[in-house]
C-alpha cells in the first residue's frame, strides 16, 4: 500500500462539489483512453506489464471459453449417440413386423484392454432397411464399417488380438454423424445369420432410446460443486493478473499527479489501463481457445473425446465473458486504489501499510453457510432450481471468503516472524512490506485446494452411496460367459474349449433354465429353476453328500430369487417345452416335454455361484435329464484366470467370439458404480488436469512478475555481495510461506465445507484424510516446480546492469 507523508490538498468547497460538472462522460472517455494508451504505448515497462496481464487474463479466458463449450459438447455428443441407437422400445410395446423397411440388430459390445468397443451386427430384411447415421448403407455379410479410431487400432500392432475377435473385412469408415467422439471405437458389421439368434431384435428405424432417467439430486449437487470448484480459481487468478505491476503503475500515476491530474482522473486512467490490458487478454484468450480447439479433438482421457466442431461456446455465456472480463478488471482496479493515496511525491516517501481488518472478511463465508444450512437433508429430496442456486451461491461465498481471509492471514503470520537464516529473513521482510501481492499470487491454488478437499469428501460419500455390492466373487472366477447351449455345443464342451485358452486356469459351466409345472398356465404359475451339470460342477454349487450320474437334488427356495417357485417336491411333473414367446421377431410354440422329478431326489442347501446367483429348484445330472430337452436353457460358464498372463481376458473374449457373436462375456467384480457417477468422475478428471495446468501457469507468471518488480533490489543486493544461492532460497521462502499458510487455510475451509455439503446431501459425516494429504502434497510439489522454473529468470535479473535507470 502506497502513501505519501505530505498532507492531502484541501477539499473543494461543498458548493463546488455539489455543482454538476459538465462533460463528465467526455472526461471519463478521455481518461480511459489515456489509460489505454499507457497500456500499449507506455514504454518498455508499460507494455511488459500489459503483456503479463494479458497473458494471465488470456489463460483464464481460454479456460472460461472451454467451460462455456461444455454444454454444447455434451449436447452434441448425446444427440449423435441417441440418433444411432435402437434399444427395442416401441410405443405401447407393439411388435415390429417384418417388412422391406425392417432389419435385425444384434448388440456385440466388447472390451479391449479396458476400453469399450461398441459393436452392432445388422441384417436387412428388405430393400429399404434402416441405416444408422454416419454410414451410407448397411455392410454386406462378413463386412464391417469401422470408426477411424477402431480402424487405426486394427491396423496397428496393438490391435492384433482385437483383429482375431472381429473377423470382418473393413470396407469403410463411420463418419462423424455416427460417432460419440473422434476416439470412439465402434463398428457396424453385416450378417445373414441373425434369424435364429435369440438376442437379436427387429428394428425399423433408429433414434429409439426410451425416456431418459432423471439425475439423482445428490449427483446434481456433485456436479454443481465440481463446476464451482473448477471455475472459481480461474476468477481468482484473473483478478490477481489484473493487478500485476501495481508498484510501477502507482509511480507512473504519481507522475501524472505531478503534472496536475487530480485523484479521480488518476483512478480513471488506471482503470482504462487495466481495461485495455483485459481487452487484450480477451483477444489472447480467444486466440488461445481457437488454437486449442483442434488439439482437443486429438485428446483422449477416460474414454472421452470431442470433435473440434463441438467445441463451440454458448453464445450467451460468451457475451457475458466478453462483458465481465474488462468490467471486472476495471472494478478490481478501482477497489484496489481505494486503499492507496497517490500524490505527486508518493513514490518518494512511503509509509508502512495499514493493518488489514478481519471482521468484513468473515461476512462472505458466514453468508455462504447461511445459504447452505436451510438445505440440510432437504436437497436429496427436492433438488430444484432454487435449491441448486442456493448451493452454488453458498459454495462461491465460502470460497471467495478464503481469498479474502488469505491476505489477512499472511500479514498476521509474517508480522510475528523474526530471526532465522538470512534467506528466510529476506523473504519475511519482503512479505512484511507487501504481503498482498504474494497472497494474491496463491489465492487460486488456495481456492482450488479448499474446493478439492470438500469435493473429495463429498465424492467419497456419494461414491459409497452410488456403489452397490454385486454379490459376485472375483476370487472364485474373474469372468462369466452366458450363451445358447445349442450354439456353443453344450456347456461342458464350451467350458473345455475355454479352459484350453491361453491364460485360463479353470473353466466350468452349467446349463440353467426355467420351466413350469405341467398343466399350468405359464403366465400365472411360478417358474421353476432347473440346473443341469455333472457331479463335480454341482459340488461347486452345493455340499452334496454323494453324487453319481443319474442323481437329482432339490434346493428349497430361500426367497432371494423371486422368480423361483417356493419349493419343488419329488414327483412333480415339469413342462420343459418353450412357452409362448414374443421377442419382437417371432412367436413360436413348441410341443411340451414332460419330465417328472424322481421320487428319490434329495434336498440340499446350495451356495451362491461366482456371479452371486443362488441356485434353487432342481439340480440334475446329465444321466437324469438331458440338457437339450428344454429349449429355453442358457449355458452359464465361469472362468478363473492366470494372474501372470496380462492378456488373459482378451484370450478368453477371443475364444468366445470364435463360436459366434451371440455369447455374452462379463467381468466379475464385487462392486459396481452407477454409470452417471462414472461419467461425472471422468469429467472431473479432465477438468482437474486443466485447472492444475492453469494453477501452475498462474503461479509461474505471478513469481516472474514479482521478480521483475524487484529487479533493481536484486541487483543492489548482488552489488553488495549477496550470494545468488541466498537470493534463490529467499525466493523459495517467499513462495513457500504464502502457499503453506494458504494450504492450512484451505485444509480447514475444505474440511468444513465438505462437512456442510455432506449435511446438505444427507450423507454420513466424514473427512477424507487421503484427500487432505494429497492436496497438501500437491501444493508442496507446486512450490518446488515454480521455484525451479523461476531460477533462470532470477539469475538473469541479478546482474549489475539492473541498476541502470532512466
Amino acid at each position: 500500500m502506497t502513501r505519501t507523508t505530505l498532507a492531502p490538498p484541501p477539499p473543494a468547497p461543498e458548493a463546488d462539489r455539489d455543482r454538476p460538472q459538465p462533460g463528465t462522460l467526455r472526461r471519463w472517455a478521455t481518461d480511459l483512453a489515456m489509460g489505454a494508451r499507457f497500456a500499449v504505448g507506455g514504454g518498455r515497462e508499460g507494455w511488459v506489464r500489459t503483456v503479463l496481464t494479458a497473458f494471465g487474463v488470456g489463460i483464464g479466458v481460454t479456460v472460461l471459453l472451454v467451460a462455456a463449450s461444455v454444454p454444447n459438447m455434451i449436447g452434441a455428443r448425446e444427440a449423435r449417440t441417441e440418433a444411432r441407437e435402437n434399444y427395442g422400445f416401441t410405443p405401447g410395446g407393439a411388435t415390429i413386423q417384418k417388412s422391406d423397411r425392417s432389419a435385425l440388430q444384434l448388440t456385440t459390445d466388447t472390451t479391449y484392454h479396458g476400453e469399450r468397443v461398441r459393436g452392432r451386427i445388422l441384417q436387412p430384411e428388405g430393400d429399404r432397411p434402416p441405416v444408422p447415421p454416419g454410414i451410407d448403407g448397411l455392410p454386406g455379410p462378413g463386412e464391417m464399417l469401422a470408426s477411424p479410431a477402431l480402424r487405426d487400432l486394427l491396423n496397428s500392432p496393438d490391435g492384433a488380438l482385437l483383429r482375431e475377435r472381429l473377423p470382418y473385412d473393413v470396407v469403410g469408415t463411420v463418419a462423424k454423424e455416427g460417432l460419440a467422439g473422434p476416439g470412439e471405437l465402434t463398428y457396424y458389421a453385416g450378417s445373414d445369420e441373425l434369424a435364429g439368434v435369440d438376442n437379436a431384435h427387429r428394428i425399423d428405424r433408429f433414434d429409439v432410446v426410451g425416456p431418459p432417467e432423471p439425475l439423482h439430486p445428490v449427483l446434481l449437487l456433485l456436479i454443481v460443486v465440481i463446476c464451482v470448484v473448477l471455475l472459481l480459481p480461474v476468477g481468482a487468478f484473473m483478478a490477481a493478473a489484473v493487478r500485476f505491476g501495481t508498484e510501477r503503475r502507482d509511480r507512473r500515476l504519481a507522475a501524472l499527479r505531478l503534472v496536475g491530474t487530480d485523484g479521480r482522473a488518476t483512478r480513471r486512467i488506471a482503470a482504462g489501463e487495466a481495461g485495455a490490458a483485459a481487452l487484450l487478454g480477451l483477444a489472447v484468450g480467444t486466440a488461445g481457445f481457437l488454437a486449442l480447439r483442434p488439439a482437443l479433438s486429438g485428446l483422449r482421457m477416460q474414454e472421452l473425446s470431442v470433435f473440434t466442431s463441438d467445441v463451440v461456446p454458448d453464445p450467451l455465456i460468451t457475451v457475458l465473458i466478453a462483458l465481465a472480463v474488462p468490467g471486472c478488471a476495471v472494478l478490481v482496479t478501482l477497489l484496489a486504489l481505494r486503499g492507496v493515496v497517490i500524490e505527486p511525491l508518493g513514490v518518494v516517501r512511503r509509509s508502512e501499510p495499514r493493518r488489514r481488518h478481519l471482521w468484513w472478511r468473515l461476512i462472505p463465508p458466514v453468508l455462504g453457510v447461511g445459504l447452505l444450512v436451510p438445505l440440510f437433508g432437504d436437497f436429496a429430496e427436492e433438488g430444484g432450481q432454487l435449491e441448486t442456486a442456493m448451493v452454488a451461491g453458498g459454495i462461491v461465498l465460502i470460497l471467495v471468503g478464503v481469498t479474502a481471509l488469505l491476505p489477512w492471514l499472511v500479514e498476521f503470520a509474517v508480522r510475528r516472524l523474526h530471526g532465522g537464516r538470512l534467506p528466510f529473513q529476506l523473504a519475511v521482510r519482503r512479505l512484511q512490506l507487501d504481503s498482498g501481492t504474494a497472497a494474491r499470487a496463491v489465492s487460486g491454488i488456495t481456492v482450488a485446494v479448499a474446493g478439492s478437499i470438500a469435493l473429495a469428501g463429498l465424492l467419497g460419500s456419494v461414491a459409497e452411496q452410488e456403489t452397490r455390492e454385486t454379490g459376485q466373487d472375483p476370487t472364485r472366477a474373474q469372468m462369466a460367459v452366458h450363451a445358447d447351449p445349442s450354439a456353443v455345443g453344450g456347456a461342458d464342451a464350451f467350458a473345455a474349449r475355454l479352459a484350453d485358452a491361453l491364460g485360463v486356469r479353470d473353466a466350468w459351466g452349467v446349463t440353467h433354465g426355467y420351466v413350469f409345472e405341467a398343466g399350468e398356465d405359464p403366465d400365472d404359475s411360478p417358474w421353476v429353476g432347473v440346473t443341469v451339470a455333472d457331479c463335480a460342477t454341482l459340488r461347486r454349487l452345493a455340499p452334496l453328500p454323494s453324487c453319481k450320474s443319474g442323481d437329482v437334488f432339490l434346493a428349497p427356495a430361500t426367497g432371494q430369487q423371486s422368480s423361483y417357485s417356493p419349493d419343488v417336491e419329488p414327483g412333480t411333473r415339469l413342462d420343459l417345452g418353450d412357452p409362448d414367446q414374443e421377442d419382437g421377431r417371432k412367436r413360436t410354440e413348441r410341443d411340451p416335454g414332460i419330465w417328472t422329478v424322481p421320487e428319490d431326489a434329495r434336498t440340499v442347501r446350495t451356495v451362491e455361484d461366482p456371479s452371486g446367483r443362488l441356485t434353487e429348484g432342481v439340480l440334475a445330472t446329465p444321466g437324469s435329464l438331458d440338457a437339450g430337452r428344454f429349449p429355453s436353457a442358457t449355458a452359464a460358464l465361469f472362468v478363473r484366470l492366470d494372474p501372470g498372463e496380462p492378456e488373459a481376458r482378451e484370450y478368453v473374449r477371443n475364444a468366445v467370439a470364435a463360436v459366434g457373436p451371440d455369447p455374452y462375456v462379463m467381468d466379475l467384480t464385487s462392486e459396481k458404480t452407477s454409470r452417471e457417477l462414472q461419467m461425472i468422475k471422468r469429467g472431473l478428471y479432465v477438468g482437474a488436469v486443466g485447472i492444475l495446468v492453469l494453477i501452475g501457469a498462474s503461479m509461474i507468471v505471478s513469481v516472474l512478475e514479482q521478480l521483475r518488480e524487484r529487479k533493481r533490489l536484486l541487483s543492489v543486493l548482488v552489488a553488495f555481495g549477496t550470494r545468488r544461492s541466498t537470493l534463490a532460497w529467499s525466493v523459495l521462502w517467499q513462495t513457500a510461506l504464502p502457499v503453506l499458510l494458504g494450504l492450512a487455510l484451505a485444509a480447514l475451509t475444505g474440511a468444513g465445507l465438505g462437512a456442510v455439503l455432506l449435511r446438505v446431501a444427507g450423507l454420513p459425516m466424514g473427512v477424507d484424510g487421503a484427500a487432505l494429504g494429497a492436496m497438501t502434497g500437491l501444493g508442496g510439489a507446486l512450490i518446488v516446480v515454480v521455484t525451479l522454473l523461476s531460477l533462470p529468470v532470477l539469475w538473469r535479473l541479478m546482474r549489475p546492469d539492473g541498476l541502470r535507470t532512466e
